[in-house]
């Protein structure tokens, strides 16, 4: 406003101000649109105005104008409505289109019925029963739930036998095979929630066999054996057509008006019935029954009506493109008219359908191996979990004994008794009991794993106890004969193999392709025509007469009709044909590429389990001497502290390597019979191993009734050598599931190997034992009775804070009584009655006790050194396995227990 002129200002102040109000600043577009008006059309004699330096500043009162003439202010309100338009134009474009709600006479408001979303997450209503040991499941077994529970003593047998009776989804525990299966007890089953449509169940074979050929969307989707040989089914075809006309015609004679009808009637029927079939070579043979009646005004027909019925036989034969039994068995037949329109060939005929199939059941059976992995791997870290508790266990006892020791010497004022003493060995307690508990929960953990794998519900009342031992024995596998033996069995490479011969036969079936098409054909006609179309006797008059019969005149055989003829067709330049070789052949090469290098893997697979074999072999004997010294070492610091001259910590430090060591020797056994089961794993005779064998299930009773129908069929046939028209080799036969070393040779100690402890001197000679024995700790309950966590004795004037344990770990487990069967319901024992019965081992058919008494100390005069497990074992009668059989399992007696005899003696088992 300053630019502008300033008669120009004076009168835009005064029109502003014509109504006698305040002008304030920017007060709206069409006041502005106002004031741009009136200070176009004032003149400066008509107005009387306070002039200002700023003549729009907020507050200021400004001058009345005088009246404007008529015809300025007619021009004005004109120019002033074309302004107010055109604003109003723009506010509109500027704010939009918005939608306005209709208006109802009769609303009333509710709009229950009414959804502001498009779409939620709901629940469907499927028609599937859950699991009872799913929905069933009691409360976890924790530290700070200590409920009444049975031990449930299973062997690996009867692990084995309840998994797969159990397992319609093979349930795996994911790649635990490569770190020993030592961190079952960290994991969580996630394998079918992250990886639900790949796991492996028994519905897999028979879905692949089943496919249709339809498109769903699954894996299982594609074309199966059946839907395959549905290509050389015989088709029976038929139509029937009625038809009526009714039409004016431009056409006709003057002298004879109704020759030619000027409104031409006709009723028309035709029909055809016939059957057609194509053979295994690409020939299509067929043979048709056509009729048709005819009804019309015409005046130059004989009879109003007749009819025309022919018979005739067909055949069609591609003669280079599609000809042979092999090219159709691979790809399946095709028409000549599919090949002349550019159809694609998709190459899914019975044999690739039939190798899918195999492929299907390869995979069906590595599930089921990896499934029995699992379960021996499951099985024997529950086994290790029991010993390693028992191993921290005593060391818990023994830190225990020493600190109620220090704690009598500092309440008498002796020397030995010092403060600092007393925390260490209560600091070494509890170190103990921490381990103590975290043992029993990955006791828990592990078990819940098995049960998992089993199938079973993860709490029932039950607590799952390994009833099977641990072997000791050396076996030794011909390398030689398990490298062979893995190259031939491994499903892996089984797997491969099948594709590569998938891949060959593609490649034949796309060399096919790049023949032109030449099919031959022909057809042979018998034609017949009346006034009627059947009579049930003969009048042998000719065609169009009066009650002439026109499947008569097609049986006498005069009108016959033939053609012969060749079809062909070849695409300029086969770029397509030529495109498919160079593609399956590029697949070809991988797949035996992948082969070569899957052999090659297999191959240090095998040889990294024969090592990790012999390692835990030995790391097991150097790990027994470990404990035998550690014993050793505890006695001695023990007799030396004693008699006060070596210092508590030493004793403490003693104690504690002789837990490790116990734990740490049970370890590596267990890790030596985890490697027996790798290298069958890794050779591919783990089923045998374990006593599984693959076996079609039930077909419906209509399916054995055909099936014996179609082999009394072909016995009463007559035999016809159709060898010239067979393809060449696919397959080797059926597979031999029990064929094959599934076990190794028994060496006796020291046939390999040098003396236990590689020491110049000799090593010392231990007695030989009948079984694995355990330290010969005391057993004052004398029975079979357990209890997985001891309560904490009272020790006078024991401080009462700064150390409070949770109380949890002041319970004890539940207990079964002497005398009671296997199974039976085992009473809470309390602190009280557990120091008087003290704790004893939890393994049933062992009777050593694997703890010592918590309120005694152990005999330091007692001998507790373990008796040596890896002496030479005298060889023991054959135990020839009886097979119970079962719905996929069969048992095996001797699993662990019976194997070093069997060996021994020319067994087969491990």
């Amino acid at each position: 406003m300053r630019n502008i002129p300033t008669p120009l200002r004076t009168r835009y102040r005064a029109c502003v101000g014509a109504s006698g109000d305040l002008v304030r600043g920017d007060e709206g577009l069409a006041l502005k649109a106002v004031a741009v008006n009136a200070f176009r059309h004032a003149s400066d004699g008509e107005l009387t105005a306070n002039r200002s330096a700023h003549p729009m500043r907020t507050g200021e009162r400004v001058a009345r104008a005088a009246p404007l003439p008529a015809r300025e202010a007619i021009d004005m309100n004109r120019e002033l409505r074309s302004y107010i338009c055109i604003w109003l134009s723009l506010l509109t474009l500027a704010s939009g289109c918005h939608p306005t709600q209709p208006f109802f006479f009769r609303e009333d408001g509710d709009l229950s019925h009414y959804m502001d979303v498009a779409s939620t997450i709901e629940y469907p209503e499927v028609d599937a029963e859950p699991l009872v040991e799913a929905t069933a499941s009691q409360e976890p077994l924790t530290l700070a739930n200590f409920d009444t529970y049975q031990f449930w003593d299973l062997s690996l047998e009867e692990v084995t036998r309840m998994a797969l009776e159990n397992s319609q989804v093979m349930r795996t525990l994911g790649g635990r095979i490569t770190d020993g299966g030592q961190n079952i007890s960290q994991s969580t089953p996630e394998t079918i929630t992250t990886q639900g449509t790949n796991v492996a169940t028994t519905y897999d074979p028979a879905l692949v066999e089943s496919g249709p050929g339809t498109g769903t969307g699954s894996q299982f989707s594609g074309t199966g054996v059946e839907a395959a040989l549905a290509a050389f089914d015989a088709q029976l075809n038929s139509n029937l057509l009625w038809q009526y006309n009714d039409r004016p015609q431009n056409f006709g004679l003057a002298s004879i008006p109704n020759f030619f009808a000027p409104n031409f009637r006709q009723d028309i029927g035709q029909g055809a019935l016939g059957i057609t079939k194509t053979t295994g070579d690409g020939s299509t043979f067929g043979l048709t029954n056509n009729y048709a009646y005819d009804q019309n005004n015409n005046g130059s027909r004989i009879q109003p009506s007749d009819w025309n019925v022919n018979v005739e036989a067909t055949f069609s034969k591609p003669l280079l493109q599609g000809a042979g039994t092999q090219i159709n068995r691979i790809a399946g037949p095709q028409t000549f008219q599919q090949a002349q329109s550019g159809f694609l060939n998709t190459i899914d005929g019975v044999m690739i359908a039939r190798i899918r199939h195999d492929i299907s059941l390869n995979d069906f059976e590595i599930g089921v191996r990896n499934l029995m992995r699992d379960v021996e791997d499951a099985y024997w870290e529950l086994y290790f979990s029991y010993r390693d508790l028992e191993a921290r266990k005593i060391g818990r006892d023994s830190a225990l004994v020493t600190w109620q020791r220090v704690k009598a010497l500092q309440r008498a004022g002796q020397s030995g008794g010092e403060a600092d003493q007393e925390a260490q060995a209560r600091s070494q307690y509890f170190l103990f009991r921490s381990q103590v508990e975290t043992a029993l929960t990955s006791l828990y953990r592990v078990e819940n794993r098995l049960r998992y794998v089993m199938g079973l519900a993860a709490t029932d009342g039950r607590l799952i106890r390994p009833s099977d031992e641990l072997t000791t024995a050396q076996i030794h596998f011909d390398w030689a004969a398990v490298h062979a033996e893995a190259l031939v069995r491994r499903s892996e490479l089984r797997k491969q193999k099948w594709q590569v011969k998938r891949r060959e036969l593609e490649l034949v079936a796309s060399k096919n392709q790049i023949l032109p098409r030449l099919d031959v054909s022909g057809t042979y006609r018998w034609l017949g025509a009346g006034d009627e179309l059947i009579n049930s006797y003969g009048n042998g008059l000719s065609p169009f007469a009066n009650g002439s019969n026109a499947w008569e005149v097609l049986t006498d055989g005069n009108y016959q009709e033939w053609q012969l003829g060749l079809n062909f067709t070849m695409p300029i330049g086969f770029r397509t044909a030529m495109s498919g070789i160079r593609h399956h052949q590029l697949l070809l090469a991988r797949e035996r590429a992948v082969l070569q290098d899957l052999e090659l893997e297999v191959s240090h697979q095998l040889t990294d389990a024969v090592r990790d074999l012999d390692l835990n072999y030995a790391v097991a004997q150097t790990n027994f001497n470990r404990r035998v010294a550690s014993e050793d070492e505890v006695e001695a610091r023990q007799a030396l502290y004693d008699v006060g001259q070596q210092t508590l910590d030493f004793l403490l430090q003693a104690q504690q390597r002789r837990a490790d060591a116990e734990s740490a020797f049970f370890r590596s056994l267990v890790d030596y019979n985890r490697a027996i089961m790798r290298v069958h794993y890794r050779k591919g005779s783990l089923l045998e191993y374990n006593g599984v064998y693959l076996a079609e299930g039930p077909w419906p009773g209509k399916a054995y009734f055909d099936a014996l129908r179609r082999a009394r069929q072909r016995d009463a046939s007559v035999l016809i050598d159709y060898g010239f028209t067979r393809p060449s080799v696919i397959s080797r036969g059926p597979y031999t599931q029990n064929s094959g070393t599934i076990g190794g040779e028994v060496i006796p100690h020291g046939a390999l190997d040098g003396p236990l402890e590689n020491d110049p001197t000799p090593a010392e000679e231990i007695p030989a034992p009948n079984n694995l024995q355990q330290p010969n700790l005391t057993n004052p309950a004398g029975n079979n009775s357990v209890s997985l966590i001891q309560p904490l004795p009272a020790v006078d004037a024991m401080p009462t804070t700064g150390m409070v344990v949770p109380a949890s770990a002041l319970q004890v487990l539940p207990r079964e009584p002497a005398g009671n069967p296997p199974g039976a319901t085992m009473p809470t024992v309390s602190p009280a009655q557990f120091n008087q019965q003290g704790a004893v081992n939890p393994f049933r058919n062992n009777p050593t006790a694997w703890s010592t008494d918590a309120g005694a100390a152990p005999s330091t005069t007692a001998s507790h050194r373990p008796e040596n497990p890896f002496v030479s074992q005298a060889p023991a009668a054959a135990t020839t396995p009886a097979y119970v059989p079962t719905a996929i399992h069969e048992y095996q007696t001797g699993h662990a227990t019976d194997q070093a005899a069997a060996g021994v003696a020319g067994g087969s088992r491990r």
